[in-house]
């Protein structure tokens, strides 16, 4: 049975965030993200749309098969995979900071940087990601598809800086920016706190004044190039703390 007009007008919207907000519901694409979906409990599936090619896991969820031109009006993708889920926005997390290391987000922008970002700290071994004000929604169906299934695996909730200080008065909080100390010639401790500023603006001033120590990653010598993207300065940082936690 064809999709109603309605139903691809809805599943459509759902690119806005206020529809995203006002319902409740987001939509994650793809054969292995929906796959890895299907396996978990914390996302409710509402809905599966799937091409008559796709081989559901087992799975009680209903499906609805749809038809290429059908997928490709509901999809949020260039290229439509095979299947698209409407999925249930879980209850917000309130932050709970634990040992290791967290990562902070001050006012990341650009969705596919948060998608990149949930994705490192997953290879990393960070279990906890924060957006501070301003950062991109983890909703958009790029935050979604960047995040290559790590929004899944990692705990993410929105907070400010002073909130998570509050709660691990004892973590040191670093900060990446351009002027400061080498990371090569720290040594990196068990756990803490790490702040990757917006491209452009970088750290913001109220966040700036709760970082206890600024870190670079140098540049070579000779070389002009102006800064790093946000999610490879990040995933630099990431990985030297990461693996100084497990040494």
């Amino acid at each position: 049975m064809p999709l109603s007009s309605g139903t691809i007008k809805f599943i459509s919207s759902l690119r806005q965030k206020k529809v995203r907000q006002n319902y409740h519901k987001f939509t994650v694409e793809g054969v292995r993200a929906v796959e890895e979906l299907l396996q978990q409990d914390r996302y409710r599936v509402d809905q599966l749309y799937a091409l008559e090619s796709w081989v559901a896991p087992k799975s009680d969820m209903p499906i609805t098969t749809v038809t290429p031109k059908e997928l490709g009006r509901i999809s949020q993708l260039t290229t439509p995979n095979q299947v698209l889920a409407v999925v249930d926005m879980p209850d917000p997390v309130s932050p709970s900071p634990k040992p290791g290391w967290a990562l902070y987000l001050d006012g990341i922008q650009s969705p596919s940087n948060l998608g990149a970002l949930l994705r490192i700290a997953d290879w990393c071994g960070f279990s906890e990601v924060y957006g501070g004000p301003g950062t991109a929604d983890l909703y958009n169906s790029k935050s979604i598809q960047a995040s290559m299934g790590s929004f899944l695996r990692i705990q993410y909730a929105p907070a400010t800086l002073q909130e998570l200080v509050y709660l691990r008065p004892d973590a040191p909080v670093f900060g990446a920016d351009l002027i400061g100390e080498n990371i090569y010639a720290v040594s990196p401790p068990p756990g803490g706190i790490l702040v990757i500023g917006a491209e452009g603006p970088g750290i913001s001033p109220e966040t700036a004044a709760l970082i206890d120590r600024r870190l670079t990653i140098p540049r070579a010598p000779g070389r002009a190039t102006e800064s790093l993207n946000a999610a490879v300065a990040a995933g630099i940082l990431m990985s030297w703390l990461g693996a100084g936690a497990h040494v």
